[in-house]
């Protein structure tokens, strides 16, 4: 029960980014390359406090460092860039199924033995996660905005992965955020199509709280249920992020209620429940 708790709040978290990030590069006015670095920051100032608070001391080696890092620039950044033209329905959609993909792709290479139930159940979430969010109106052009999500959602699965090799999820989850930072900074500047930041403090302020709040200590708290978790489980557990994001648009926005999203919800954590079925 814990542990079942500790993923839920952590999937919470992953769902408050999307609002969080959309809100600040879409209507907060901020470069989308420059939030992800504010955002980069904020996180990495708020773990190595805690670290050095907590641990005494920051340690940067670790297994799963590399891909860790490599894997956490890919998400920030394309998760940014997508959500500059994508919807939040869609950019869920696309990042989520991504991450299954990747997960379900790196427990087979890792040879982790996976019952079949659990394939059909992640086939279900998968298929009400689609139901819910596909556009009724067809596809449309959105400047590559789709691909964006799909290497941030690659970034996260390599990150996920990596985590679960973590022995300790706060310094693993600090030092990833701490050496992310300067190669962040340094990439950006180089862009010549980035322009400077304009700071736009409605967009610094969201990419500091997403930073801070929903990604570091959200991340710290993922690191830490995911050497529990096996990692078709971690991947299909994260299909219910759009579900829980949607629903906060019902509660804080005051969005209508449809048949719809009750009919898909129900699909995709019925799907859930059956992928956690031993047998």
């Amino acid at each position: 029960m814990r542990l079942f708790l500790l993923t839920t709040l952590t999937m919470v978290a992953f769902a408050a980014n999307s609002v969080l990030t959309r809100a600040g590069v879409a209507e907060g006015g901020l470069d989308p390359m420059w939030f992800g670095v504010i955002r980069l920051a904020a996180g990495a100032v708020t773990l190595a406090g805690l670290t050095f608070v907590l641990r005494g001391h920051l340690q940067f080696s670790g297994a799963g460092r590399v891909a860790g890092v490599i894997g956490l620039l890919l998400y920030i950044f394309g998760f940014s860039l997508a959500y500059t033209a994508l919807d939040a329905g869609m950019g869920a959609l696309i990042l989520f199924g991504t991450v299954q993909i990747t997960m379900f792709a790196g427990a087979f290479l890792a040879r982790e033995q996976t019952p079949l139930l659990r394939y059909f159940g992640a086939a279900l979430a998968f298929g009400g996660l689609v139901w819910l969010l596909w556009p009724q109106s067809g596809a449309t052009d959105i400047d590559g905005a789709e691909w964006f999500m799909a290497a941030a959602g690659v970034g996260w699965g390599i990150y996920s992965l990596a985590g679960r090799k973590a022995t300790d999820a706060l310094s693993g989850t600090a030092a990833n955020f701490v050496i992310a930072v300067p190669i962040a900074v340094v990439f950006v500047a180089a862009l010549p199509v980035v322009e400077p930041p304009s700071f736009e403090w409605g967009g610094v302020w969201l990419a500091v709280i997403s930073g801070s709040v929903t990604s570091g200590l959200g991340y710290a708290l993922w690191y830490s249920v995911l050497p529990r978790l096996q990692g078709t489980i971690a991947a299909v557990a994260q299909l219910t992020v759009p579900v829980i994001a949607m629903a906060g648009g019902l509660v804080i926005l005051g969005e209508p209620l449809s048949l719809d999203f009750v009919i898909a919800a129900a699909v995709v954590l019925g799907g859930v429940g059956v992928s956690l079925i031993k047998r």
